[in-house]
């Protein structure tokens, strides 16, 4: 059963966050007046970045290659639980080498929930795969194992097996892997898992993507850590990355002059974001708990307010926070998701919608669709909150629109 809300009021008082370093860009004097933007998941500093940058550049590494690059490459695999990892030019890269050597070929179909970014699913469809998009439990927000194991059944009997199926994490939450991946083994069908949301996040005390063939991480600027970019495929088996290393840089094979049996991808990931990922990975624990104090002050501040619920932790589970989620019932709340989010635009306060599902996107408009409707509810109602290195203070200017709107 997922926890409620209510959970985090049993405790007296939020835990602190962590100090944090925030880059001059990150708030400029776009609010209102001279009070600054509050933005969504602004990039955010560890201390000890500058340093690791200067001296990658004194070493004379820039390239996608060098002992700074294998450095982190050796330290995401301590902090993911993955024993072999491959550093990429962004998560879509990761995602995209995934399906490679996985052998996704044009025709082939692939199977993902309909709640995600459509980077999840775009490099199959760019290779020609068809897409079959699936509902999401709303237990937990992704992929429904109850529906993914009745529909295996059926596709079984009917001969037309997807080739891949890649649940993701979403906003901080794991997906239920052992489930999943435990219907997919019966079928022969791997699993490629979307990680990119939810490093720091566990799922049945396992690390977020644990179980997968293949996970796939991002390291984008709004991450809950980031090296300005770039991201990461892992998996247990050694040959699967060796695979992927070799597509990701331009298929070259070993020889004196320059050889290629097939065609490969630039999708190396520099010497000098790996330096800042470096730093970056020593902060995870200190940001998931800040965000989980993100996540309890909202719980705390917006609760007993009607019509407002909260993303689910499903007791299986410990979420990073990565997003801090809420739910607006109209019905009850009185006024819907957008009006929430326009009264915080115009307050200097940046939040978003929950994804669009993708089966209502243009983009895949003639794709399979699978299930009741939650994913759709969950957009038409959901709004993510700022959830980045800000104060209580700041946290307080958010939570006061929001209470305004329900006393109007």
């Amino acid at each position: 059963m997922a926890s409620s809300p209510t959970h985090f009021l049993n405790t007296k008082a939020a835990p602190a966050i962590p100090p944090h370093n925030v880059l001059p860009f990150q708030r400029p004097a776009a609010g209102t007046g001279d009070t600054p933007r509050i933005h969504l998941s602004p990039p955010q500093l560890a201390g000890g970045e500058m340093e690791a940058v200067a001296e990658t550049l004194r070493s004379g590494w820039l390239a996608p290659a060098g002992p700074v690059l294998r450095t982190f490459e050796a330290a995401f695999a301590e902090v993911s639980g993955f024993p072999h990892v491959l550093a990429t030019a962004s998560g879509t890269a990761a995602l995209h080498l995934g399906y490679r050597v996985l052998g996704l070929t044009p025709g082939d179909e692939i199977w993902a929930p309909t709640l995600t970014f459509v980077a999840t699913v775009a490099p199959a469809a760019q290779m020609g795969a068809k897409v079959t998009f699936l509902d999401v439990s709303a237990e937990s927000w992704t992929l429904d194992p109850d529906l993914l194991r009745d529909q295996l059944a059926l596709a079984a009997r009917e001969g037309r097996l997807p080739r891949i199926v890649v649940p993701v994490d979403i906003y901080g939450q794991c997906a239920d892997l052992d489930a999943i991946v435990s219907v997919c083994d019966r079928w022969g069908v791997p699993v490629l898992c979307d990680s990119a949301e939810s490093l720091g996040g566990t799922a049945r005390g396992r690390s977020a993507g644990q179980g997968a063939r293949l996970a796939c991480f991002s390291f984008n600027g709004n991450k809950i850590i980031t090296a300005g970019g770039g991201g990461a495929l892992v998996s247990d088996d050694p040959g699967l990355i060796a695979a992927a290393r070799h597509l990701g840089m331009q298929a070259k094979e070993s020889s004196p002059h320059y050889q290629h049996e097939t065609t490969g991808y630039s999708y190396g990931f520099s010497s000098v974001l790996a330096a800042v990922g470096l730093v970056q990975l020593r902060a995870l624990e200190a940001r998931v708990t800040a965000r989980h104090a993100v996540f309890a002050r909202y719980a705390a501040g917006l609760a007993d307010l009607p019509g407002v619920s909260f993303m689910p932790e499903p007791a299986w589970g410990r979420s990073s926070r990565w997003l801090s989620v809420a739910l607006f019932d109209p019905a009850r709340f009185g006024v819907d998701r957008e009006v929430v989010r326009r009264a915080l635009d115009a307050a200097g306060i940046e939040s978003r919608p929950v994804w669009k599902p993708l089966h209502l996107q243009p983009a895949f408009r003639g794709s399979r669709s699978i299930g009741s409707g939650v994913a759709a509810g969950l957009f038409e109602r959901g709004l993510c909150l700022p959830s980045g290195a800000m104060g209580p203070g700041e946290q307080a200017r958010v939570i006061e629109v929001i209470r305004r709107l329900a006393c109007a």
